[in-house]
């Protein structure tokens, strides 16, 4: 098969694209504004890798590069809700028009299936859980507003198109190549680098809220499957469990053999409090079996930073 792989250097997507080129031709498009060259470093010289540096609102481009592809893995965006606190029309643009531009590129080019990055922030804070897809969405972020958007361009696209749509709802995915150095970082990069350094965690409330991480071995896992199957729609990727911070925080300082009390500061704009998935419709519509418990994940994670520390 020949895939194209939007954001394919930054964190998911570099993932993502290093399992598919084991079988198939990947064609991977990334401006580099929040992805990285060197996560894709060891792929350039493969044969099956093409690598395109340029932006999904540069429609031109997309004509270019998506005609005779058997499907489109969309992973590029600015994945950020801090970041789209402080800036909201960038991330539309990138997260809004540049999902409208793939999915009207891929009708135009002909191309059946997109499978795009979603994020599980569309629930907001609704203190039912688990989180299932049948709930009314309720955002809390112009980021998480974004990804409600593009799910509804996704349908539109599905049912007035043809083109099989998939968005993956992704709850809280961790990892290798996962980008520590942002502003705007994740939670579990920002833990393990300044445990690594012997410095306390910092946490944003009391630690109690709760996540449903997700390794993103798993989340490679559910793109190929949802790819492969004839499922279309809106599915919950995760792991199934959820930990709270402080509980994450004890974790990673037994992997990282590091004590110390973590910092404790104001919560942030648009966070939300708890999170847990019911993963039941993935499983049902193309097979998504998580294999990564949470402290399976952590230790390969720990260990991929240690060697960049």
């Amino acid at each position: 098969m020949r895939y194209i792989v939007t954001g394919g250097a930054g964190f998911i997507g570099s993932n993502l694209t290093a399992t598919l080129a084991r079988d198939h031709e990947v064609v991977i498009i990334d401006n580099l504004a929040t992805g990285h060259q060197e996560n894709i470093e060891h792929l350039l010289g493969h044969p099956r890798v093409t690598f395109v540096e340029g932006s999904i609102t540069d429609l031109d481009l997309l004509a270019e590069t998506f005609p005779g592809a058997d499907g489109v893995f969309h992973q590029a965006a600015i994945p950020s809700v801090p970041r789209s606190v402080k800036d909201p029309l960038a991330s539309n643009e990138a997260n809004v028009t540049g999902t409208l531009d793939v999915l009207v590129a891929a009708k135009d080019c002909g191309v059946p299936a997109v499978v795009a990055a979603s994020s599980s922030s569309v629930y907001g804070d609704t203190p039912a859980l688990p989180k299932h897809e049948g709930m009314v969405p309720n955002p809390l972020s112009p980021y998480a507003v974004t990804k409600l958007a593009d799910e509804c361009y996704g349908k539109v696209f599905s049912d007035l198109y043809g083109i099989r749509t998939v968005s993956l709802r992704y709850f809280n995915v961790f990892g290798p190549r996962q980008d520590p150095k942002s502003e705007y970082a994740a939670v579990i990069p920002k833990f393990i680098t300044r445990l690594l350094a012997g410095e306390p965690p910092v946490i944003y409330g009391d630690g109690e809220q709760t996540r449903d991480f997700t390794f993103v071995a798993d989340v490679v896992q559910a793109n190929i499957r949802a790819m492969e199957s004839d499922a279309r729609g809106v599915f919950n990727i995760a792991g199934g469990r959820r930990i709270s911070l402080n509980q994450l925080a004890s974790i990673l300082m037994e992997i990282t053999g590091t004590r110390c009390d973590p910092i404790y500061e104001a919560p942030r704009a648009g966070d939300i409090r708890d999170s847990l998935a019911d993963i039941s419709r993935a499983r049902k519509a193309f097979g998504y079996d998580p294999q990564y418990s949470v402290e399976e994940g952590l230790f390969q994670a720990v260990a991929w930073f240690r060697e960049r520390v």
